[in-house]
């Protein structure tokens, strides 16, 4: 009777002792399945916050999918991360939609249309995948014609795109949505399952990142 005794509370009390330890998310998601580790860390905007970066394309019906998801997550977004858009460049067909986000962002309007853009595309059915088709979505949207074209093909707008392309690269992205963690790890819906697990394998690095650094 002692022995049975012993051998049912001993169990209990190292579970309860190993639940005390172990963090919550420490066996959640699996390096290889969920996400990977990128064979070189690459550098952050802001060091001092956990970043994470979307590589996306408005042309995408799974980035545009993601959308909502992913800005519900922003609203509750902890305090130390840093949220970070970058427009992939895998194709040249790509090019025009990733100098247009620059455009917007030098035009500090990207909170203002990007959101509409994506709905031209793939509610509306809009072909905007040039210039004058982008232009003229622009001018729709309370956009100067002018500064829009000008800022376009601006010498900024046009490093930030050749950043962008670098940065494809570097992150070894063969496909979007991609989210890269604090330029350390990467992680796709198809990886996770979802478009909701993937914010789930988002948190879960973002956690495990801020433990890292503790």
């Amino acid at each position: 009777m002692k022995i049975f005794q012993s051998f049912k509370i001993l169990p209990l009390g190292m579970l309860v002792s190993l639940l005390a330890i172990a963090p919550a998310w420490a066996a959640e998601f699996t390096k290889g399945q969920h996400y990977v580790v990128l064979s070189q860390p690459q550098p952050v905007d802001d060091e001092k916050k956990i970043e994470v970066r979307e590589l996306f394309w408005y042309g995408c019906s799974h980035c545009f999918n993601l959308e909502p998801i992913l800005n519900a997550w922003l609203k509750k977004k902890p305090k130390d991360v840093a949220f970070v858009r970058t427009p992939a460049v895998l194709s040249k067909a790509w090019a025009p939609h990733a100098r247009a986000f620059y455009t917007f962002e030098a035009l500090g309007v990207t909170d203002q249309v990007h959101g509409k853009l994506f709905d031209a595309i793939h509610l509306s059915r809009q072909r905007l995948d040039n210039l004058n088709s982008l232009t003229g979505f622009a001018v729709k949207n309370g956009i100067d014609r002018q500064k829009f074209i000008e800022t376009y093909k601006s010498f900024g707008v046009d490093s930030a795109f050749r950043k962008a392309q670098i940065i494809g690269r570097n992150y070894e992205a063969d496909g979007v949505p991609t989210i890269i963690v604090d330029g350390r790890y990467r992680s796709t819906a198809s990886m996770a399952g979802s478009h909701e697990t993937l914010m789930k394998v988002v948190d879960f690095l973002v956690k495990k990142i801020r433990a890292s650094k503790k």
